[in-house]
């Protein structure tokens, strides 16, 4: 069975005073949670202090982003020893807005999560097709692309552990959300794509998240299919109590 991940992007938002009220908020209602892998990722700058008020809770964290080298004259990056030093379990790479807007590739995409395995971090890599490319009937096109180069030269068995997100980048910060039958469709798409890749112990391991406008009133629905292996939750996750609903989703 594969456990599944419920992560709060908290992307260009919260002061550090603010995430640790965030979480503070949040711990006393998961903290009864078993059965889902909880995951926040705070900016850079408020990292340390999360790691220290979730310490002890079941509460994991992780970064936005990450670089490829351990240390050099790379002025503004943070390496992945960095971020396992200041408490980071998990790193999210390849998030479209880091397409979008600072240059990030399926080759940089593939570096950075080669050297975040090698931190001993676990990637969220993300994945997704735009508007564009999916009214064009591009989608399994640009998803099968994406998996299969940011992904190159890394070994079944490390694949197995790690996390893809898959987030239609028609549906991130837009309200439109895809269809619980689209989101699965997809899924399914990317699970037998790792088979065909690397193995299908690897398909059968690998959690597979959705993202992209996951909210309480939705991810129920999400979450009853059986490709889907949690969320990655951008705006929800930054309120406690919407974020705490979407982690609870199944006792609701």
């Amino acid at each position: 069975m594969r456990k599944p991940v419920i992560a709060g992007n908290w992307k260009l938002f919260k002061t550090i005073s603010e995430s640790v009220a965030l979480v503070d908020a949040l711990k006393p209602i998961v903290d009864k949670t078993r059965s889902v892998e909880i995951v926040v990722a705070p900016v850079f700058t408020a990292l340390s202090r999360v790691s220290e008020a979730i310490a002890g809770s079941n509460i994991n964290l992780s970064a936005q982003n990450c670089f490829w080298e351990e240390e050099g004259a790379f002025t503004g990056e943070v390496a992945p020893k960095l971020l396992k030093d200041v408490g980071c379990s998990y790193v999210i790479i390849g998030h479209s807005e880091r397409r979008q807007y600072f240059g990030d590739t399926d080759l940089s995409v593939n570096k950075k999560v080669k050297a975040a395995v090698s931190a001993d971090l676990t990637p969220i890599v993300c994945v997704g097709e735009t508007l564009a490319e999916r009214e064009s009937g591009s989608t399994f096109t640009v998803i099968e692309a994406q998996v299969k180069n940011s992904l190159t030269g890394i070994p079944a068995e490390v694949v197995a552990r790690l996390i893809i997100a898959y987030e239609p980048v028609w549906a991130i910060g837009t309200g439109k959300t895809a269809s619980d039958e689209q989101a699965q469709e997809v899924h399914l798409f990317i699970r037998e794509l790792v088979a065909r890749l690397f193995s299908p112990g690897a398909a059968d391991k690998v959690r597979i998240l959705y993202g992209g406008s996951v909210k309480p009133d939705n991810v129920k629905g999400l979450m009853a299919q059986p490709d889907i292996d949690g969320a990655l939750v951008g705006g929800a996750s930054l309120k406690a109590d919407s974020f705490a609903s979407i982690v609870n989703y199944a006792a609701s």
